[in-house]
């Protein structure tokens, strides 16, 4: 007996899918595509960034690895490692039911990529999300990249990403988070 494999055509189909499982999917080209587990240093980058950009906008305001985004292309869907949203998010994510937002929300604020090792996922975070994330206009995208020992700083200025590289002991600076404290070293040393 052969078994129909599942497609999904739309984000709303994907947000109503549950299988049960904890995993976090893309939605790419109707397939679902697992998003496997970070690493763990990435998870202490993030989980540092995480705690200085909580004082910065409140507890709240901050989500890391598990809210999803709508996106245009393909996938339909990212995660990022940290996103901060803005004010109006919080009712917003609260009536959709769903740690989610959707194209017809507004974009949150800033998105941050920890690179993980491998050339693959270095061509996505620098190249396919940069674009994804600059076509959904959000405003600021950080890369940080433990690597490479520097931050990239992506902020949108007439509708396309300017970059700022900052490496070393350079305090990062943001467009959004004129107080953002810390240098790329004390960004990849939690």
């Amino acid at each position: 007996m052969t078994q129909a494999k599942l497609k999904l055509v739309t984000f709303a189909d994907y947000l109503a899918f549950d299988n049960g499982l904890d995993s976090r999917y893309e939605l790419t080209y109707g397939d679902l595509i697992e998003v496997p587990p970070e690493s763990d240093e990435n998870v202490l980058i993030s989980r540092a960034i995480d705690r200085v950009l909580s004082e910065l906008v409140g507890f709240r305001r901050v989500r890391t690895h598990q809210l999803a985004i709508e996106l245009p292309g393909q996938p339909k869907n990212r995660f990022p490692d940290l996103t901060v949203l803005r004010p109006e998010h919080l009712d917003q994510l609260q009536s959709l039911g769903k740690s989610a937002i959707t194209l017809d929300i507004a974009p949150p604020l800033l998105v941050v990529e920890v690179v993980s090792p491998g050339a693959d996922n270095r061509r996505c975070d620098y190249l396919d999300k940069r674009n994804q994330y600059e076509w959904r206009g959000i405003p600021e995208y950080w890369i940080v990249d433990p690597q490479e020992r520097c931050v990239t700083v992506l902020a949108m200025v007439d509708g396309r990403y300017t970059e700022s590289i900052f490496t070393a002991d350079e305090v990062v600076v943001s467009p959004t988070f004129s107080s953002w404290p810390l240098t790329v070293a004390e960004m990849l040393m939690p």
